[in-house]
């Protein structure tokens, strides 16, 4: 068993992280899906994976969020957070690192999905850049 609950799946990653909702069973697994539905419709060519002992993983041209669940949570780690502008304020969580940004979601919270989608854009163009960058030298 994987430590959030959902039985291992070989093989694809989109299936995986399908069987990771699918165990959690409640409002973190709704949450988690609803949260993977933006992410797609920001990026249709996001890279779904599954790192870290079962935490879904979206990336673009390296790492963009994961999507970690808890009692209490569902958490969207930014990889490059602190380098994004977040006009709307989502990160709530991870404020104070030089790196990561996190927006933790609660049982009720309702997700300004524009903002979101804009913030999944900006990670995109974020690594693409970065990527570019590297490809020069």
């Amino acid at each position: 068993m994987k430590k959030n609950g959902a039985k291992e799946v070989e093989g694809d990653p989109s299936a995986q992280i399908d069987a990771t909702i699918e165990a959690l069973g409640d409002w973190r697994g709704r949450m988690l899906a609803h949260v993977r539905s933006i992410i797609r419709q920001a990026d249709p060519d996001v890279i779904e994976e599954v790192k870290w002992r079962g935490v879904p993983v979206w990336s673009h041209d390296g790492i963009l969020c994961t999507g970690e669940t808890y009692k209490q949570h569902v958490k969207m780690t930014f990889a490059q957070g602190a380098a994004l502008d977040d006009p709307s304020g989502l990160f709530n969580s991870s404020l104070d690192g030089n790196t990561r940004r996190a927006i933790d979601l609660h049982e009720g919270d309702t997700i300004d999905e524009n903002a979101l989608k804009a913030l999944i854009r900006a990670a995109v163009a974020l690594n693409t850049t970065k990527k570019a960058g590297r490809a020069k030298k």
